[in-house]
């Protein structure tokens, strides 16, 4: 179920990252939805490695819209 909660969380997550990430991507629905699951993912496993959580714990919605704001930075840096 926590990976299924990860994505869950995920695709909510990069509808909201592309509010707050500003600039033009052209990134359609699709790819916003694996961006957020995306920062999701990379939340709950960097969260593990780090020690903010326990394996099977996701990292919450505020975890996951940092990882996804982060991946979108890095990707519009990648883009240029």
């Amino acid at each position: 179920m926590g990976i299924l909660w990860t994505i869950l969380i995920g695709l909510l997550v990069g509808v909201v990252a592309k509010f707050i990430h500003p600039g033009k991507e052209n990134l359609g629905l699709v790819m916003t939805a694996l961006l957020g699951i995306a920062g999701s993912m990379v939340a709950s496993f960097g969260g593990q490695l780090l020690g903010i959580y326990r394996a099977g714990q996701g990292a919450g919605f505020l975890g996951a819209l940092i990882g996804a704001v982060l991946i979108l930075f890095v990707y519009t840096r990648i883009k240029r």
